[in-house]
């Protein structure tokens, strides 16, 4: 795989570094397409560049706070639980369903992964031969078919043959709805700790130097137009969040056409039903068993969660009403108009 990197410009990057994101992994751009991304990710290029694919893959490709976790437990739940009483049901969707790019928020130099984490100390005791590297990716090779697997990254730093490989599942959301759902989820996160403004990270996201956190990756509209453009090839399906929040039970008929997984009428219902936000919300299992078990605490700000919720929030469209106010709305679509009015790609921002 080869990528040209720039080092990105020491001022905007202390300004942003200095809004949260406590281990300052460094940040490079990365070209063709000029993508914002840690350090960290030069280390994994080749390794995501040559992943092993199999027949049966599903790669869930999303920008975060798009409805990435639905779609995992939504994929997950058709292809191997539509009678809802598979024995692994109930353990970490994470686990289940693994982050392939997660490897790039670590440095593993620094932190041992069998002590950080909750999920890494799971695999390596089932794993106990595994390496102190590259976890999530391990994860992911060693994990029986049919394998779904989940990803935040563009089309563009995969092998150009991937689409000729694996299906692709993407979803895309309206960009007001993504950016007050991700300034929660880096005021909520450890990890990201932002403590900036909202009208900062609004600023940041459209001036695509948004990154207060070592898995964030802009430009955001490069991400989706990426995807857009190759929404007509049989092995990807292009998703919009807010119609599957209008119709899930039709997206899921769409999902069952695409990935031939031949569920009934009464089945569609119990896995639309099994996934909806607040079965998933009371379940509470994507990462941990619980946000506010103990070892949670170590990865959210537990004062965040308690005053505007964990990481199951609204799972609504329109919530952006709430924050915006006629500024952002200006700045929002004067960069939407910029980007995507050519592509015929046209948001909701309601239902």
């Amino acid at each position: 795989m080869s990528l040209d990197q720039a080092t990105f410009e020491k001022s905007t990057s202390k300004k942003i570094l200095l809004a949260g994101n406590p281990y300052l992994c460094g940040l490079v751009r990365l070209n063709p397409g000029n993508w914002l991304v840690s350090k960290i990710f030069t280390q994994y290029a080749n390794r995501l560049y040559d992943f092993e694919w199999k027949t049966d893959d599903v790669l869930i490709m999303t920008y975060p706070k798009c409805g990435t976790t639905w779609t995992q437990e939504l994929v997950w739940t058709m292809r191997n639980n539509p009678e809802l009483n598979h024995m692994n049901a109930g353990v970490a969707l994470a686990e289940r369903v693994p982050f392939l790019d997660q490897d790039m928020l670590f440095d593993y130099e620094k932190t041992p992964a069998s002590i950080e984490n909750p999920l890494m100390r799971n695999f390596f005791m089932q794993n106990p031969d595994a390496k102190n590297e590259a976890v999530f990716f391990q994860m992911a090779e060693k994990l029986g078919s049919p394998r779904t697997i989940k990803t935040h990254l563009p089309f563009s730093l995969f092998s150009t043959e991937l689409l000729d490989k694996v299906k692709v599942i993407y979803v895309a959301r309206n960009p007001k709805d993504v950016v007050v759902s991700y300034y929660h989820h880096h005021r909520m996160l450890k990890a990201h700790n932002y403590v900036g403004s909202f009208d900062d990270f609004v600023d940041y996201f459209v001036n695509d130097e948004f990154f207060v956190g070592c898995n964030d990756i802009l430009p955001y509209w490069l991400h989706v137009q990426e995807a857009w453009q190759k929404r007509n090839h049989p092995n990807l399906l292009f998703l919009f969040y807010e119609d599957m929040k209008a119709n899930i039970n039709g997206q899921i008929s769409n999902l069952n056409d695409y990935l031939g997984t031949k569920l009934t009428t009464d089945q569609i219902e119990k896995v639309a039903d099994y996934c909806n936000f607040s079965s998933m919300s009371a379940r509470n299992n994507t990462f941990l068993e619980a946000e506010r078990a103990e070892e949670g605490a170590a990865f959210v700000n537990l004062p965040v969660v308690e005053k505007d919720g964990g990481f199951y929030r609204k799972g609504t469209t329109g919530s952006w009403k709430e924050k915006f106010t006629s500024e952002h709305e200006k700045k929002i679509k004067k960069w939407t108009d910029e980007h995507f009015l050519d592509l015929g790609l046209d948001f909701k921002y309601s239902l």
